[in-house]
């Protein structure tokens, strides 16, 4: 599926914006030129907390996800995409930074949170929330559909799992928009 579609309604869309350092993995990680990308904490590996976000979702399978990570400018989206394994990859619909209308720069320059919000506008789901550990200028507004993780847990944390198995209760429930 093309990453620039749908940008129309959809009244039974529901989303996980993901970020994959500090979610997926630990969160001290390391962009060279040579050497690519390096966890720089002894001990960790990068996806390891993958399993964990595959089972959180299974109950879920019409989950969509929309990539919220700076991997997708490092590498590009269907690298980025391809970190992921199978039953992730085929809940993924886009990113936050592929779209026609952005300028680069700008996006650079916006706060995480407003790069997710202005995916949310055009796509227009019914329900989402995202997963990330940068919560600085995050749209008050909008503070509840934040599941904010910490560098050196990510989705490791016992509570972080509860919140998000909380948050899709609260998405599946008849007649609740967010």
């Amino acid at each position: 599926m093309s990453d620039t579609l749908p940008f129309v309604a959809n009244f039974t869309m529901k989303l996980c914006y993901l970020d994959y350092d500090a979610v997926l993995h630990d969160g001290n990680v390391l962009r060279n030129r040579n050497k690519g990308m390096t966890i720089k904490t002894p001990g960790r590996t990068f996806f390891e907390w993958m399993p964990t976000l595959e089972a959180l979702l299974a109950p879920y399978p019409d989950l969509q996800i929309v990539l919220s990570t700076t991997w997708v400018r490092e590498l590009g989206f269907k690298e980025a995409k391809l970190e992921l394994s199978a039953s992730l990859q085929d809940r993924v619909i886009g990113s936050t930074f592929l779209h026609p209308k952005i300028v680069k720069a700008e996006f650079d320059t916006m706060p995480r949170g407003m790069q997710i919000l202005g995916d949310v506008e055009r796509r227009k789901p019914t329900h989402w929330f995202a997963l990330d550990d940068d919560a600085y200028g995050w749209p008050a507004r909008y503070k509840d559909n934040l599941i904010q993780t910490t560098a050196l847990l990510g989705l490791s944390d016992p509570e972080v799992q509860e919140k998000v198995r909380q948050k899709l209760a609260e998405m599946y429930r008849s007649g609740n928009a967010q």
